[in-house]
């Protein structure tokens, strides 16, 4: 097979508490020949045939699973420009001027987003969001400072907040955070659907339960071999395979990872900012529309799917002894537990666009806490890339 297998999370994910969309597909039952295959039907691949629909392009998805079934399901939906390696950090990692450009273009991204939910009308519990970045054992308040200072210098307004505005507006028990604005929540399976169904009107069609066994390169197309014994010939591959990486790929300093996350009962009026916290292992954060606190962290620097739930059980206590500890003044309940397989990279930025010694075969490695505003960058940089002209920023996120 061309993508690992992974059994990507265990639990219940909040997610499947709530309606999910119904996504038209069709049965290979024969050999076809289309422009685009997309390798993957979760929000990268739907982000990424959305952008590509309505372009004269025949479009197919293939799925090894059911729609809306994968990783996607196990994300928390914070949607924020803050890239998880600190704008003072990542500066000294990659330099100033990419450094800078990079965060621009989270923030250009997660405006994408919102632009892109109106125009399809895509039903997902949207919601803008002011994020808190909470002081921890990586950031204390003077680095806190340092961070905005370097936030302010490249145009994001940031500012600095104190512990007693932290306890009084938010219930939160922490020594400083940064707020910043115009962030966004939602929930990714119904988001997920909104950019499939918006492709799949669009002429794309979504193939489930295909897994690809061989590539191989005939004259100017490529032919990728089915488990169904049919073919598929294509002048275009993505490969939008989130954490079951392409076999033979693996960008340095990209890792999977495991991650554990809960979600609380309803509460009635609750609304707080998402929120993340400079600490390693760090937590993150948000409130769903009906008042849940989905709350997530504890990762461990491993991939293997039977070590990262035989340690469920000591997870959900420490997150939620972490929970208890942020907000004192508040008692929750878990409701769900859920782990999942989860990617990183040293720098918090993804990889993207074509993979080296190849022309026309793209894959979109949308890792980090900004999964899904990386998401939306890999739409764009691969559309642009396929349709042309490419976006001037492409090499900041080339393999």
């Amino acid at each position: 097979m061309l993508t690992e297998a992974k059994r990507l999370f265990t639990g219940e994910p909040v997610w499947e508490s709530y309606r999910k969309p119904r996504i038209p597909t069709r049965e290979l039952n024969g050999s076809i020949s289309v422009d685009v295959v997309v390798i993957g039907g979760g929000v990268s691949g739907a982000m990424i045939a959305e952008s590509l629909s309505g372009h004269d392009l025949d479009i197919a998805i293939v799925d090894r699973r059911a729609p809306l079934t994968g990783s996607t399901s196990a994300s928390t939906a914070l949607i924020q420009y803050e890239i998880d390696v600190p704008l003072t950090k990542l500066t000294k990692q990659i330099g100033a001027e990419r450094a800078a450009s990079a965060w621009r273009r989270s923030r250009v991204a997660v405006e994408g987003i919102a632009a892109k939910i109106r125009a399809n009308e895509i039903d997902c519990d949207f919601t803008r969001k002011d994020s808190l970045f909470l002081a921890g054992d990586m950031l204390d308040r003077k680095g806190l400072e340092q961070e905005a200072w370097a936030r302010e210098a490249i145009g994001i307004p940031t500012v600095l907040l104190g512990s007693q505005h932290l306890e009084r507006n938010y219930g939160i028990k922490c020594d400083a955070a940064l707020l910043n604005q115009n962030n966004l929540t939602c929930n990714p399976v119904q988001l997920t659907g909104g950019f499939l169904k918006a492709a799949i009107a669009r002429g794309a069609n979504f193939y489930p339960h295909i897994t690809i066994e061989e590539l191989q390169h005939r004259g100017k197309n490529i032919v990728l071999s089915t488990d169904t014994g049919y073919e598929i010939k294509t002048r275009y591959v993505v490969y939008a395979s989130g954490y079951e990486m392409p076999v033979g790929v693996h960008p340095k300093k990209h890792a999977i990872a495991s991650t554990y996350a809960l979600a609380t009962a309803p509460r009635k009026g609750f609304d707080i900012p998402l929120f993340w916290q400079a600490s390693d292992p760090y937590v993150y954060g948000r409130p769903s529309m009906d008042g849940r606190m989905i709350f997530g962290g504890e990762d461990e620097e491993f991939g293997d799917e039977d070590r990262r739930d035989e340690l469920m059980g000591k997870k959900q206590k420490a997150l939620e002894h972490k929970l208890a500890k942020l907000f004192p003044d508040y008692t929750f309940e878990t409701t769900h537990f859920w782990a999942a397989c989860f990617g990183g990279s040293d720098t918090g930025l993804p990889s993207i666009g074509r993979l080296p010694g190849e022309q026309n075969i793209y894959c979109a490695m949308a890792y980090g806490g900004n999964g899904i505003t990386f998401s939306r960058i890999a739409a764009d940089l691969i559309s642009a890339s396929i349709l042309e002209p490419p976006d001037p920023e492409e090499a900041l996120f080339a393999f």
